[in-house]
C-alpha cells in the first residue's frame, strides 16, 4: 500500500508540473519625469533584453546581441532607431524630439535614459508607444509619469497604444 501511495503521488506531482506552462509576461515600463527647473523631459525604458533582440532581428532580418559581449555598435545603432520610430511624444500639441542618452543592463533587462529638452510648461502630454507590439500581441507598455509634481499612469496594448496625460 505504501508503494503505491508513494506510485500514485509520485505521478500526480509529475502531471501537475508537467502540465503547467510557463508564461513569459509581455511587459515594458517607461518612466517620464518633467523636471521644470531644467525645462526637460526625461524618460527610462525598461525592457526585457531577449525581447529587444528577437523584435531587432524580426524587423531588421538581422542577429543583435545587446546586453552580450558580442555586442557592436550597430546592434546599439538599430535599438536606438526602433525606439526612435516606436515612442513618440508630443507635449502641448507639438512631436518633440527624443535624445538618446545611453543604456545599461540589469540582470536580463535594457534600461535606457533619454530626454526631451526645451519645454517650459507641459499642459498636455501625448503619448505613442508600440515598442515590441509586432513580436507579441500580449504586448503592454506601462507609461508611469510625473508632470508637475502629479502622478498618472497609462497602460497602452497593440488595441490602445496611445495615451494622453494632462
Amino acid at each position: 500500500m505504501s508503494k503505491f501511495f508513494k506510485n500514485s503521488l509520485f505521478l500526480v506531482l509529475f502531471v501537475c508540473l508537467t502540465s503547467m506552462t510557463v508564461h513569459k509576461f509581455y511587459t515594458s515600463i517607461y518612466q517620464i519625469n518633467y523636471v521644470s527647473k531644467k525645462k526637460m523631459i526625461q524618460i527610462t525604458s525598461r525592457i526585457f533584453i531577449d525581447d529587444m533582440n528577437a523584435v531587432l532581428e524580426k524587423k531588421y532580418h538581422k542577429k543583435t546581441f545587446l546586453g552580450e559581449e558580442n555586442e557592436s555598435v550597430e546592434d546599439q545603432n538599430l535599438m536606438k532607431k526602433y525606439l526612435s520610430e516606436k515612442i513618440i511624444l508630443k507635449v502641448n500639441g507639438a512631436s518633440k524630439p527624443i535624445n538618446y542618452l545611453s543604456k545599461e543592463i540589469d540582470s536580463n533587462v535594457l534600461i535606457c535614459y533619454f530626454r526631451i529638452t526645451d519645454v517650459s510648461k507641459i499642459t498636455k502630454l501625448e503619448i505613442e508607444n508600440n515598442a515590441l507590439m509586432e513580436l507579441n500581441s500580449d504586448q503592454q507598455n506601462i507609461i508611469q509619469a510625473n508632470i508637475t509634481g502629479e502622478k498618472q499612469t497609462l497602460l497602452l496594448t497593440s488595441e490602445n497604444f496611445k495615451g494622453m496625460l494632462k
